[in-house]
């Protein structure tokens, strides 16, 4: 209530609205609350997700150096070269999920083009350890699909933020020019 009403000139609808601010400021204490967990849980997730990035690595090593000891000493067949591929593509898009972590950490925004660009490195996995021999058509096809949506997205989104960013550059030269001012040439 204002404090310059008495309680006995305060409308009706003043008591309601006090009354349901005070709700909403309990609702909001709850849901910054809840928020602050689910930053811990991102940051236990980023604590995570480094060790799977330090095991992924050790595999790699331990896997390559298996290779390397075995006879014929350094000889990998196809199969073995893709898996190390596979290998090291598991770890790249580990690190890129640990960025997301990490960006959302910063500016708790997530950012889709970044999700997309993790997600198109997924299906390239995929596809680079595929065995065509033992996949069905329709797998490969229906891969080929998602890889094809996925790159669209990211096309899409990449533009909208390129006509985002031109759009801005040419409303600041437009305010220079209001303003009368050369922005090619420095004061």
């Amino acid at each position: 209530m204002n404090q310059d009403m008495t309680p006995e000139k305060a409308s009706p609808a003043a008591g309601w609205l006090n009354h349901f601010s005070l709700l909403l400021t309990g609702k909001a204490r709850l849901i910054k609350k809840l928020y602050s967990f689910i930053l811990v849980a991102v940051r236990i997730l980023a604590l995570l997700m480094t060790l799977v990035i330090f095991w992924g690595v050790i595999d790699i090593v331990r896997i390559l150096y298996a290779h390397v000891t075995t006879p014929p000493y350094g000889m990998l067949t196809m199969n073995e070269i893709l898996g190390v591929f596979g290998a090291f593509l598991a770890v790249l898009i580990a690190i890129e999920i640990f960025v997301n972590i990490v960006l959302y950490l910063r500016e708790e925004v997530i950012h889709v083009r970044l999700v997309l660009a993790t997600a198109l490195m997924a299906a390239a996995r995929k596809v680079i350890v595929f065995d065509f021999a033992k996949l069905d058509v329709a797998y490969v096809w229906a891969t080929a699909a998602v890889i094809l949506a996925l790159a669209v997205s990211y096309w899409l989104i990449h533009q909208s933020i390129c006509s985002q960013r031109l759009e801005g550059q040419e409303h600041a030269l437009e305010g220079a020019r209001r303003l009368n001012i050369n922005p090619a040439k420095p004061d």
